[in-house]
């Protein structure tokens, strides 16, 4: 089935939010946590790093995946800003809730913050083509290139590059203290090359993008075209539930 030109792509859409209820299953677990209710080490336990980081690239597949398709459907300027823009005020948003409930850890550059800046990047790299691929791997491995020189003969320079003014890079010996970090490197990486396979897809198998999605599938793909309001939403609601309950367990 060849989709029309501006369509929505269901599998985008449904993909998008079964990482928006692995995130919100996630979340759940690390709020039970925080509260005394479920104690976890989401810090270290690599049953919990393994799959944020597993959510985290499942994401921003997804996010180099829709810049393929915005490319290849012509959306202009105005709207990409107009976009970008909502993402940025909530990346704020972000870093203002989270000094509020962690001043010493909060987030100042999380997946919002990092989605903002690859969104700018992957909108004037988005004619690479094949070179995505290239790119994607050497952004993958340029964080372990470079810690081994700032660990060895650049070990003059891993200070300016941990601190906080440049560790956004994500070329650092350590990783900063905060709830959420998504540098651009490695990350950008996981963006370029799901735009490669947005472009491949477009240009070989449009269909697998287009599938119908009957029953659940329709369900999920509704969730995935409201990521960010979810996104926003749905850790207050949460943390809301479990203060109320813990008041209602102790008065």
């Amino acid at each position: 089935m060849e989709p029309r030109q501006g369509a929505r792509y269901g599998a985008l859409d449904a993909l998008r939010s079964v990482a928006l209820v692995w995130m919100t299953l996630y979340h759940f677990g690390f709020d039970l946590s925080h509260f005394g209710y479920w104690v976890q080490d989401f810090r270290a336990s690599p049953v919990w790093t393994l799959q944020r980081t597993a959510i985290v690239s499942l994401f921003l597949l997804c996010v180099g995946m829709g810049q393929a398709v915005a490319a290849s459907q012509g959306v202009g300027w105005q709207r990409f800003w107009r976009r970008w823009v909502r993402i940025a005020v909530c990346a704020l948003l972000v870093s203002a809730g989270s000094f509020a409930m962690f001043p010493h850890s909060f987030i100042y550059f999380g997946v919002l913050h990092g989605i903002a800046l690859m969104w700018l990047i992957a909108r004037f790299t988005a004619g690479w083509g094949r070179w995505l691929w290239l790119a994607g791997a050497l952004a993958l491995a340029s964080p372990w290139v470079a810690q081994g020189l700032l660990a060895g003969p650049l070990a003059q320079w891993a200070q300016v590059f941990n601190g906080k003014a440049l560790n956004w890079i994500g070329w650092i010996t350590h990783k900063p203290f905060t709830e959420d970090y998504v540098p651009l490197f490695p990350w950008m990486g996981v963006v370029w090359w799901g735009m490669a396979i947005g472009q491949w897809l477009l240009a070989r198998r449009p269909g697998w993008l287009a599938l119908d999605m009957g029953g659940a599938g329709k369900a999920l793909a509704l969730l995935g075209r409201h990521s960010l309001p979810w996104y926003m939403l749905h850790q207050p609601v949460m943390i809301g539930a479990i203060m109320a309950f813990g008041w209602w367990l102790h008065p």
